[in-house]
């Protein structure tokens, strides 16, 4: 008896709504409010010590008032703290809301258009949101709004102070708008750069068989090493430039505050202020200034993540939240290919063009061509991996856009030409990695495949991992689980795309055997093949030359026109 298969739970977390984000961000604005009028407590303490307790030398006073602000502060350290978490909370709702639409932009991208630059660019950039979200940043913008606060009870204390600190505020919002206009195009390049670097590792990882032994393991490091540099540099000018301003700022803000210590003076003397104001306007200028400088320490990372999340909206726009799909019957009669034109993503080169033909239940198609004529473009289309710049796929008259994507994935079984293999178990990728997948399905689909036996060898039997530790199975291995992946669930439509490509003889019988399968019970196979002797187990051909459909008919009756030259196939042998 096989080991027990154990699959993988999938957990579902809860995605929070638009009108919670809400209400988490005003709720941490209210926070802020909170904490920026207890920040008044320091100021009115040292007024009413100067001027109360000192003068009264009442050492009750001194015992309550001293009391009070211990108990206020540490309220307002509380108040700090809770704030802190809900900002953390708020990080963490936005990313989950996000996480998944993100991800599925990610996997969707290549279908749209193409790919250029890291592909996992969209997940790094809202985890640099997240980031920027749960740290100070944020907390500098919600205390902004009180500064007008500060600054009224600053010209309350005087109108001198008050004009102090205006203009030292309207200086460090200059000194904010000169880091953002120098660090821009630093950050942007760096960008640029970095990405640049990834996509260059991410190749270098992918043929390193082939840069080692053609020893070009030293060429691709030093291109690696000039993204690198050059992005490094980006940032380095950028952090510096930031720095630069964050430091001046500081600088400013301690002179300031200084310099209120002595203007103040200056009016005491001259009767227009009390002792114990010249400490509390230092203060209140201080508690002025303090979020201008902080916004500015923080201004890189906002920056970055405003740039991250203007990418992150042009992604999502090309994904827009679908509408819920009526539940059309799963087709069991046939499949109509209706004027198909296809285009590549992101191309307008046409590389099919007007194809016609229907496949009835219970049918086998062999689809033949010379390289390039279109052939796995159209196992692309047939599966909605492609869409039709014209024309459609039809399942019983029902256009394949219409199914949805959970009833897509129970409609068809397909089998790329390059076979990948998610990093989990045996079991979870033949199931799919479908939670509700049980021991007998899996098996079975093995079985059809003729894998079974094959998987029962392997040290871990159905457990034994792939993906990243595919390199314990061959190619063949790899493409035979990839088939019982493809057969799982008994899908109407089987596509494989050149699926005995890396076979032995045995590995060829198997599918032989598992394609008459998926006949016998109604459904509908179509195989790509460039070795022809899969042919014998179809029943129709459809011939492809140049992206036009040249032939499609019976299998004895197309491949005899074409050995006796009245069709013409390019280079296939048949």
């Amino acid at each position: 008896m096989p080991k027990k298969i154990k699959h993988r739970s999938v957990y579902r977390f809860a995605q929070p709504s638009q009108p919670m984000l809400i209400r988490s961000l005003v709720g941490a604005a209210m926070f802020a409010g909170v904490a920026n009028i207890l920040g008044l407590v320091g100021p009115l303490f040292m007024l009413e010590v100067y001027d109360r307790v000192l003068p009264s030398r009442s050492t009750p006073t001194l015992v309550a008032l001293v009391s009070l602000v211990i108990s206020t502060y540490l309220f307002s350290g509380a108040i700090d703290v809770v704030r802190t978490r809900l900002m953390i909370r708020l990080a963490s709702a936005f990313d989950t809301s996000l996480s998944s639409r993100v991800f599925s932009a990610v996997m969707g991208v290549p279908l749209k258009t193409k790919v250029s630059g890291d592909g996992q660019r969209p997940v790094q950039e809202l985890d640099q949101i997240r980031v920027f979200l749960s740290g100070t940043g944020p907390v500098a913008f919600l205390d902004l709004p009180w500064v007008p606060v500060y600054l009224a009870l600053c010209f309350w204390i005087h109108p001198y102070i008050g004009w102090m600190a205006t203009v030292v505020i309207f200086l460090l919002v200059a000194l904010t708008a000169t880091t953002h206009v120098m660090t821009r195009r630093w950050l942007q390049n760096a960008s640029l750069n970095m990405t640049q670097r990834n996509v260059v590792a991410q190749q270098a990882i992918e043929s390193a068989e082939s840069l080692a032994a053609m020893g070009m393991q030293s060429r691709v490091s030093v291109l690696w090493l000039q993204h690198h540099c050059a992005g490094i540099t980006g940032h380095r000018r950028a952090t510096g430039i930031a720095g630069l301003c964050a430091s001046v700022s500081k600088t400013i803000r301690l002179t300031v505050q200084s310099g209120a210590l002595a203007v103040g003076a200056y009016l005491v003397i001259n009767g227009s202020l009390s002792g114990g104001m010249i400490v509390a306007a230092s203060i209140i200028v201080a508690r002025a200034l303090a979020p201008a400088e902080q916004v500015i320490a923080t201004w890189r990372s906002f920056t970055d993540a405003r740039e991250a999340w203007r990418r992150l909206q042009d992604l999502l726009a090309l994904f827009p939240t679908a509408p819920e799909k009526t539940q059309v019957p799963m087709p069991a009669k046939r499949v109509n290919v209706k004027s198909l034109f296809v285009a590549p993503p992101g191309s307008q080169n046409l590389v099919l063009q007007n194809l016609n033909f229907s496949l009835e239940a219970g049918s086998a198609l062999g689809v033949v061509g010379a390289s390039a004529s279109g052939k796995s473009s159209l196992a692309k289309a047939l599966v909605g991996s492609w869409g039709c710049a014209r024309g459609q796929v039809s399942f019983d008259g029902v256009p394949l856009s219409l199914f949805p994507a959970g009833r897509q994935g129970q409609l068809i079984g397909y089998m790329a030409q390059h076979t990948e293999l998610i990093g989990t178990t045996i079991a979870e990728s033949i199931a799919r990695l479908d939670p509700a997948a049980t021991d007998d399905q899996v098996i079975a689909a093995a079985r059809i495949a003729g894998v079974h036996e094959l998987i029962l060898q392997l040290p871990n039997g159905y457990q034994t991992l792939v993906g990243q530790d595919a390199s314990k199975l061959s190619a063949g291995q790899q493409q035979r689980i990839a088939l019982a992946r493809a057969l799982y669930g008994d899908p109407f439509l089987v596509v494989l795309d050149e699926p005995n490509s890396n076979l032995d003889r045995d590995g060829e019988l198997a599918l032989s055997e598992a394609i008459l399968s998926v006949k016998r019970r109604g459904g509908i196979v179509v195989v790509v093949a460039h070795r022809t002797n899969i042919l014998a187990v179809l029943d129709q051909v459809l011939i492809l030359n140049g992206g036009l459909q040249v032939a499609f008919g019976p299998k004895d009756k197309v491949l005899k026109s074409a050995n006796n030259g009245h069709v013409t196939a390019g280079s296939t042998s048949l």
